[in-house]
């Protein structure tokens, strides 16, 4: 009886070596190297289980021992597992896998919206977007969508980025419009995202837009017509905002609610969508009486008071289009 016991005990102590060794060297291999030459990209879709899982990571050649990577899963009950698309670097190891999976360290993508495009650029921009999804269901109001770099995962929608940026948008005008400059004509957040993207449009000096926005903000106080040939290319382009030629006299005498050669006050609508920078500087224009400008020719602008002035600016401008010819 007591051999037996004895014999009992050791192959129970030789089986608990057993194991323990072979935990030893699961956990040995959890942490090695693993096969991957290079980094990898690789989707893993949803709703897999853990066997889909394995066999997406074997195929792409980041492990080489699946069903040491299932039993790590089941064994431990590791917290689940996100899918999305991830970059794994060269040779990650099973447990750096199983840890960028836990923590969702997913692939971020990101596209830029320039300030100043029209929903309809903004749109086509998103169409060429890698990574998104699905159409937009509705065309959104021009001047709704806030110009930034927008940071999104594989699969995203759309719909939902477009959301973000409409949401974006929303919060600007409400941040920014209660700490407006007192006394500007703008009679409410619609006005001043109208007259924002115009000054955005106007000029793509940042310094300037201060200076742009008072020079309409006087015109509209003396109820002067804002003629700002931006307005009659959106008008006349039937909201693309590009114009493949230089304006006519019919385009400035066109019929359009958004030609301000035409029509008093503001454009019927936004022209495009306007950064952050343009809505502050109508909300907080220059100190300045000057009610026109002109193209200097380098890229900026010339300012004046009066008519006069400004013909003698325009006159340069003129002159100076002669001799670059």
């Amino acid at each position: 009886m007591t051999r037996w016991i004895i014999r009992l005990t050791a192959l129970l102590v030789l089986a608990g070596l057993a194991g323990g060794g072979f935990l030893f060297w699961a956990k040995l291999q959890l942490q090695a190297p693993g096969p991957a030459p290079a980094a990898t990209s690789v989707v893993i879709t949803h709703g897999g289980g853990s066997q889909a899982i394995a066999d997406e990571l074997a195929e792409a050649g980041v492990i080489s021992t699946p069903w040491l990577f299932l039993l790590e899963i089941r064994l431990t009950g590791h917290p689940s597992l996100q899918a999305g698309e991830y970059a794994f670097p060269a040779a990650v190891s099973m447990a750096g896998i199983l840890d960028m999976m836990h923590k969702g360290q997913v692939v971020v993508h990101k596209v830029t919206i320039a300030e100043g495009l029209t929903v309809a650029q903004v749109l086509a921009e998103l169409r060429q977007a890698e990574g998104l999804t699905g159409h937009t269901l509705e065309t959104p109001d021009e001047g709704s969508l806030l110009p930034q770099t927008y940071f999104y995962s594989l699969g995203d929608s759309r719909e939902a980025l477009v959301s973000r940026m409409s949401r974006g948008m929303n919060e600007t005008l409400d941040e920014l419009w209660p700490k407006r400059k007192q006394g500007i004509q703008l009679a409410n957040k619609m006005e001043a995202l109208i007259l924002a993207s115009v000054v955005e449009r106007e000029t793509g000096i940042a310094a300037e837009r201060p200076h742009v926005a008072a020079v309409f903000l006087n015109r509209l106080r003396l109820h002067m017509r804002l003629q700002s040939d931006p307005t009659v290319i959106y008008a006349v382009s039937n909201g693309e905002g590009v114009l493949d030629r230089g304006l006519t006299r019919d385009d400035l005498a066109s019929k359009s609610p958004y030609n301000t050669y035409t029509v008093d006050g503001l454009p019927a609508g936004p022209i495009c969508n306007p950064g952050r920078a343009s809505i502050q500087a109508v909300l907080h224009p220059a100190d300045s009486d000057d009610l026109y400008f002109v193209a200097d020719g380098s890229g900026g602008h010339v300012f004046a008071k009066t008519l006069a002035d400004h013909n003698k600016n325009v006159a340069k401008w003129r002159a100076g289009l002669s001799k670059g010819k």
